[in-house]
């Protein structure tokens, strides 16, 4: 399968256009990190996991909405998710945080 980027570079003649996603699903990062934080926050309406650093997974956004966050500072927020990443952020450049409770 082809990157849309590659392809788009091949075809268009260096066109400056960046896609970082390729034509399939997750990444195996993103697959593993989702994992861990559906696992951990069960109650989660909502969860995105990005690779934003173009497929080699030294630096994620995780968008995670969910109950558990309720009544909770954003920082606290912010600490579940680095607890329940703490083995995967060790081997990360960088990890975007964006948090929030389901709105009723």
């Amino acid at each position: 399968m082809i990157c849309v980027s590659r392809f788009l570079r091949m075809n268009q003649g260096g066109l400056a256009l960046h896609i970082r996603r390729c034509l399939s699903s997750q990444t195996d990062g993103e697959g593993r990190i989702a994992r861990i934080l559906k696992e951990k926050f069960p109650l989660a309406s909502s969860l995105k996991v990005v690779d934003i650093s173009g497929g080699c997974g030294a630096m994620y956004e995780v968008h995670i909405e969910s109950n558990e966050f309720k009544g909770k500072r954003v920082i606290q927020q912010h600490q579940l998710v680095n607890q329940a990443l703490k083995d995967e952020i060790a081997g990360m450049h960088g990890l975007r945080i964006f948090t929030d409770v389901p709105q009723p």
